[in-house]
């Protein structure tokens, strides 16, 4: 399983306008302007959306946590076998949110590997993203926990930290893609993460909880449209 770069992927967390008919009415919305813009993306809904949203919008659907179990006597735990069953093609691991052990991250990429599904494994700074990156994952995305939800961007408050991350990343496996992610909230904010050498950005808040998502959505495509035209 893969999905196209460079790529946009909206993390819905367990924001109101991202909740029941919300999150399908949000991924509608997402898929329309994705559609018009012909650029990528993916969504991360929650777990008790994710069949309405795969099955009702065919779009790229991450789950947001996993956890690395097989069938059996796991009463609360997440069976990624189920996400897939669902229609999820891979899940988000180690988000800021929902913290993991670095040996904890292995066994859950490990087991998405082995299910052929996507990992995008999430890192607060270039050390994680280094230790993380040993790992395999798909996808890599930088995130400093201090600017999520601020709206202020990684990609202009920290560009070294982007900048460095997929140095480093790329040194240890070229084949790793690199997102950043944290305060991305308009066009020019994607244009600079994707200067810097990333793959793409994750954000939620920024288009989320927008006030018009599906023109969110159209501006945040149209700044990955725009690097890749050049």
């Amino acid at each position: 399983m893969d999905i196209a770069i460079p790529i946009l992927i909206v993390n819905f967390k367990t924001y109101a306008e991202a909740t029941g008919l919300n999150a399908l009415n949000l991924s509608s919305a997402i898929k329309r302007a994705s559609e018009e813009i012909e650029a990528n993306v993916a969504i991360a809904p929650q777990f008790a959306d994710i069949y309405r949203v795969s099955s009702e919008t065919n779009l790229p659907v991450l789950a947001q946590h996993v956890d690395a179990i097989g069938f059996g006597s796991h009463t609360g735990h997440i069976l990624p076998e189920s996400v897939k069953e669902a229609g999820a093609i891979g899940s988000l691991v180690n988000h800021s949110e929902r913290k993991l052990k670095i040996s904890e991250i292995a066994k859950i990429v490990n087991k998405l590997r082995e299910l052929d599904m996507i990992s995008v494994v999430c890192a607060d700074d270039v050390e994680v993203a280094r230790a993380v990156a040993a790992l395999n994952p798909d996808f890599v995305a930088v995130e400093p926990p201090e600017l999520i939800g601020t709206g202020i961007p990684v990609s202009k408050a920290k560009p070294e930290v982007v900048r460095n991350t997929v140095e480093e990343v790329k040194k240890i496996n070229p084949e790793v893609k690199v997102l950043c992610g944290a305060g991305i909230t308009n066009r020019d904010d994607v244009v600079k993460a994707l200067e810097l050498g990333t793959d793409g950005v994750l954000l939620a808040s920024g288009l989320v909880k927008a006030k018009d998502p599906y023109s969110k959505a159209k501006e945040l495509l149209e700044g990955l449209k725009e690097v890749c035209k050049r």
